[in-house]
């Protein structure tokens, strides 16, 4: 079962739909899409790439990192994509780990070919411009050969290696295809997620690629975002949380549809501002992660008035009804799943020992997230499960203390068995953030002009980096 089976059966009546907006306002239709990708993947075939091949993808976010997916798949080629937010750290762990047979670069990863020894080693060299007559033909595979091999983001270690197989990514796409679903014909995407993309060529809606450094979307002009969401005639956002703040911080709000946002906790004092701003605008929040995608959803208008209090005052984050394959549990307050579309295995078994458990017969991933299940089988959010300290649990105080004046961001962690909350904002409200911490328990206020976020997406707070800053402080105390 080749993956490629639901995007190749749209282009009867999708074949001259845009399929893909690039950075620079180019255009791809379905049609075309498929075009190229034949074309080029007749052209690797004749360089030697087969079935099963490992090929490390070295190309910028366009039309032709696409076009190349579909080309590998349509081989049977298995699609390595190291961690971007490594940079070159990340190709060359994503080469050492995977030993791929060819390397696939363009725009100005060309140069790595050149420069880089460790690389030399692969045996081919391919490039996105090359084309021979078109194959229309799909290798044959089975459901357990691998189709995507990524990694995790390396925040607490080595990033893992994760092999996608045709089976596990096919049934994700189609998972996050019934969370996409378009509601009306003709939405156009704005897309952040590589993964929400695919789904997308899937169900024959366009995408349009982001203008901003997918690596510090933290630093994206709102201006230049509400102007790409015009020009483009976007109805529909799919951007973590750090792209969120652009969207009511820009001078003339955005008119869209929908808003799905995730990669990220997505606390209530944004989604309050979202809704403000977006007061017509379908906001929902997505959970997962990179080994289970998705895990569940919560739309923001059927948060009720208590719930929204609860979130205010330390119950956790509100993430939704999972999904309907996906099987959530709580495990010693961590919340573990399994489903279809959840990674059973890292390429490194030995990754396993501390991530899968065994239960009722079935390989569940540990997410490392702290959570509950309420009375209406609901998931609820309470931050990473070593950051917790006892029944104090990292969201309960974060979401609270975002209320308070003067913050502007904050993170609860853990230094020698004592709770520490870091404040990002204006000191000269230490004293009040001091007292409100009391309902809290006995917890120690860390003012620091700047908190890490994550190199990923940056929503989320990179605690290995803010503890490792913070603890000579609080030695020296």
């Amino acid at each position: 079962m080749n993956l490629l089976s639901p995007f190749l059966a749209r282009l009867e009546t999708r074949e001259h739909r845009t399929a893909i907006i690039d950075t620079n306002g180019r255009t791809a239709s379905f049609g075309e899409m498929a075009e190229s990708s034949a074309t080029l993947a007749a052209a690797w075939q004749l360089r030697g790439v087969t079935s099963g091949d490992r090929v490390l993808v070295a190309v910028p976010l366009s039309i032709e990192l696409y076009v190349s997916l579909i080309a590998l798949w349509r081989l049977g080629a298995v699609a390595v994509f190291p961690e971007p937010s490594l940079g070159l750290r990340g190709v060359l762990h994503a080469a050492e780990v995977t030993q791929p047979k060819a390397l696939l670069t363009a725009g100005r990863y060309r140069v790595l070919r050149y420069i880089v020894p460790q690389l030399w080693r692969i045996p081919l060299s391919l490039g996105t411009e090359e084309h021979s007559n078109r194959l229309d033909v799909i290798a044959p595979v089975g459901a357990a050969d691998p189709a995507l091999i990524s990694f995790t983001s390396g925040s607490t270690g080595l990033p893992k290696a994760i092999v996608r197989s045709h089976l596990m990514l096919g049934r994700q796409n189609a998972y996050v295809a019934d969370l996409l679903e378009p509601k009306r014909d003709g939405e156009i995407d704005l897309v952040a997620f590589p993964v929400f993309v695919l789904a997308n060529l899937g169900m024959g809606t366009t995408s349009v690629l982001p203008n901003w450094d997918l690596r510090r979307p933290d630093n994206a002009d709102p201006e230049r975002v509400a102007a790409l969401i015009a020009q483009s005639n976007i109805t529909r956002a799919l951007v973590p949380p750090s792209i969120c703040e652009k969207l009511y911080a820009c001078s003339q709000r955005p008119r869209l549809n929908t808003v799905f946002t995730g990669g990220g906790p997505v606390f209530p004092r944004l989604l309050e501002r979202m809704a403000d701003a977006l007061p017509s605008t379908d906001i929902v929040t997505v959970y997962g992660s990179t080994e289970a995608e998705p895990i569940s959803h919560v739309r923001v208008a059927e948060i009720t008035a208590s719930e929204w209090k609860a979130m205010r005052k330390g119950a956790g984050l509100l993430a939704g009804t999972p999904i309907r394959s996906a099987k959530v549990d709580i495990r010693n307050d961590e919340i573990i799943v399994t489903g279809d579309h959840v990674n059973k295995g890292y390429l490194d078994p030995a990754d396993d020992r501390t991530t899968k458990i065994t239960k009722d017969g079935q390989i569940w991933h540990r997410t490392g997230d702290a959570g509950r299940i309420d009375s209406m089988s609901r998931l609820w959010l309470l931050g990473r499960i070593d950051g917790s300290i006892g029944r104090l649990f990292p969201f309960i105080v974060e979401a609270a203390a975002q209320y308070w004046p003067g913050v502007v961001r904050c993170a609860l962690i853990v230094i020698n068995g004592l709770p520490i909350l870091a404040i990002e904002g204006d000191s000269q409200y230490l004293d009040e953030w001091k007292s409100n911490t009391q309902q809290f328990g006995d917890i120690t206020i860390a003012f620091v002009s700047k908190i890490p976020l994550d190199r990923r997406h940056r929503s989320k707070v990179n605690y290995p980096e803010l503890r490792k800053s913070i603890s000579p402080r609080i030695n020296d105390c």
